[in-house]
């Protein structure tokens, strides 16, 4: 059975969203500990958004071509 469009994209978000709290907390927490550079909170707030947008594309795009894998060997 074939995995729809909305359920990857759905199933992407959910999966990145997991991480989300957790690569923010670890971006304005501990990379200070091994670089010298100030971190805020809303510059780890914006670094980590980019960075989820880019896994959500990026997970969406892997779920779809191995679907249609699936689907070819299928038929």
């Amino acid at each position: 059975m074939s995995q729809s469009r909305k359920h990857s994209l759905m199933e992407s978000i959910l999966n990145t969203a997991s991480a989300f709290f957790i690569s923010w907390l670890v971006l304005w927490q501990v990379v200070p500990l091994f670089w010298p550079v100030s971190v805020g909170p809303g510059q780890s707030m914006g670094i980590t958004m980019l960075f989820t947008a880019i896994s959500i594309v990026r997970n969406y795009f892997w779920r779809r071509h191995f679907n249609a894998i699936g689907a070819k060997s299928n038929a």
